[in-house]
């Protein structure tokens, strides 16, 4: 998941997710955040360019430690589509009908 270049340490928090767009960095911090998991974006990216490739262009979301386990798990229930929350408002629908 990480690239050749190692996040940061950061005292208690922890990286669990690496990319390259600010785009996805605020997608999964959004969706980390409606799990109940404070998260922070850590950006590399170097402003002078409009780079989304290499190590200048590295964005980081890092999560407490305590909550390392459910942020990981969040993070691969978001890449795979399989949200709790999706079918939690499915419900909320049919039940309003």
């Amino acid at each position: 998941m990480f690239s050749k270049k190692k996040p940061d340490d950061v005292e208690n928090w922890v990286c669990v997710y690496e990319t390259g767009t600010e785009y996805d960095a605020n997608l999964a911090k959004n969706y980390l955040e409606s799990r109940e998991v404070d998260a922070r974006i850590i950006s590399k990216r170097d402003s002078a360019f409009d780079l989304n490739i290499g190590d200048m262009a590295l964005i980081y979301l890092y999560v407490t430690q305590e909550q390392e386990k459910e942020a990981r798990e969040a993070i691969r229930e978001w890449q795979s589509g399989e949200s709790d929350l999706d079918n939690e408002d499915e419900g909320n629908e049919t039940s309003n009908s």
